[in-house]
């Protein structure tokens, strides 16, 4: 079927592509035969299939976890312009498909989730969470550092302008973090899920004594080692701990962050998240939760690569979820901010990063681990910019006696920022 003539493929494609509305794109086969799905556009990137298995995942059953797989192992490649795939890839996954390969799949998926329950225990339990951050975080420090640069954070920035540098826009994101929360020199701070310490030391620069938690082994022991480095260890430390041991320590905060950590949490966990969140928190206190939601009208994906080779077993949930569980717990929503687009300058920058830094990378980890990296990173950016997730700051309050403590208006979050507005 799929060795045919070069007219039969032709056919083939362009039955697959018929309604197709999105970016020019071409197909190049192993022999050099190729197909472009328009006639007068020129393509913005060419798929390239290596052999004739990977046609035969393109065009009977393609979904996240085939074409994914075809992708890291190389029987797939994109040349050009990598983002500009996705539309076509929504496309095929929006095909209707035979009821058998539908049954197939979910049983495949059934089988993965049962092995993961048997090797890590139950979805989000300690044991499993630990297991799933080691996997994803417990690469080299190397690895890291060329694509996030010297702030070493691992989540959305906040861009003033398009042409923001990556680091200028981390920077901003942290101060940003930290004028919400309106942190005080002298307060207790406690950022949970810390990373590699970068909100640590923006929070002890500012003179508030600052504890972080994770429960990577290498995030902690890298965010100790950049602590001392910079001369705060008086005024900031991190710990291997989950959050749910925290309330045994008996210590309480003036005011917490987490910042891309909640989507590990699990609907279920939701409200003990938060409790926990509310139990360290002083009266008067604020709580910012900075991570991603999934958009209500978007579907549950059963067959998704994210949590099969980058997060394991991850479900996001969505925004009227997430405050739900937080008011729960007596929490009251004082500020929403959406950086969906912010996320998708984040992600393109680090997707360039990747690319340039290719050859360095490649010393540090596996040809497949890399290109989990970079399909994981580029995917994202696609679902953030058609909107199926979006990342969102949630400023919580828990109240003394009613009362927040806070300004009438938000106008000194961005006073200082400046005024320029970008369109997005």
């Amino acid at each position: 079927m799929f060795e045919s003539t070069a007219e039969n493929q032709t056919q083939m494609f362009r039955a697959l592509f018929q309604d197709y509305e999105g970016p020019a794109f071409s197909v190049r086969f192993w022999d050099g035969w190729t197909w472009c799905s328009s006639a007068s556009n020129g393509p913005e990137c060419t798929i390239v299939l290596n052999n004739a298995d990977a046609v035969r995942k393109l065009v009977t059953a393609p979904n996240e976890i085939t074409l994914g797989e075809a992708f890291i192992h190389g029987d797939v490649n994109v040349e050009g312009d990598l983002f500009s795939v996705f539309p076509a890839i929504e496309h095929l996954f929006n095909r209707p498909r035979p009821v058998a390969h539908r049954i197939l799949e979910k049983l495949a998926n059934t089988g993965f989730a049962a092995g993961q329950w048997l090797r890590h225990g139950a979805l989000n339990s300690q044991r499993r969470d630990r297991a799933s951050m080691a996997y994803h975080y417990d690469q080299p420090v190397a690895f890291y550092l060329p694509w996030l640069g010297p702030s070493m954070a691992y989540s959305c920035a906040y861009f003033r302008s398009m042409n923001d540098p990556l680091e200028e826009a981390q920077r901003q994101k942290l101060d940003l973090i930290c004028r919400k929360l309106r942190l005080e020199p002298g307060e207790r701070f406690l950022d949970i899920g810390c990373g590699w310490g970068s909100l640590v030391l923006e929070a002890a620069r500012r003179d508030a004594f600052a504890q972080g938690i994770t429960i990577s082994r290498e995030q902690a022991e890298t965010a100790q080692r950049r602590i001392q480095e910079a001369g705060s260890g008086s005024l900031c430390r991190v710990e291997l701990r989950d959050y749910r041991r925290m309330v045994e320590t008996g210590r309480h905060f003036d005011k917490i962050a987490s910042v891309g950590m909640y989507e590990h949490v699990g609907r279920r966990n939701l409200p003990l998240y938060f409790g926990i969140a509310s139990r360290l928190l002083k009266p008067g206190g604020l709580f910012l939760n900075h991570g991603i939601a999934r958009a209500s009208h978007s579907p549950v994906r059963t067959s998704s690569f994210i949590s099969r080779y980058v997060f394991p077993g991850g479900k996001l949930v969505t925004l009227s979820e997430t405050i739900a569980a937080a008011e729960s717990q007596g929490f009251e929503v004082r500020d929403v901010e959406c950086l969906r687009e912010h996320y998708v300058l984040t992600l393109g920058r680090w997707v360039e990063a990747l690319r340039t830094h290719a050859e360095e990378l490649l010393k540090q980890v596996s040809t497949v681990t890399y290109r989990i990296w970079l399909l994981y990173m580029a995917g994202s950016a696609a679902a953030f910019r058609r909107g199926d997730i979006g990342v969102y700051q949630v400023l919580l309050a828990k109240p003394d006696r009613g009362q927040a403590r806070l300004p009438l208006t938000r106008e000194d979050l961005y006073r200082e920022l400046g005024t320029e507005e970008v369109a997005v």
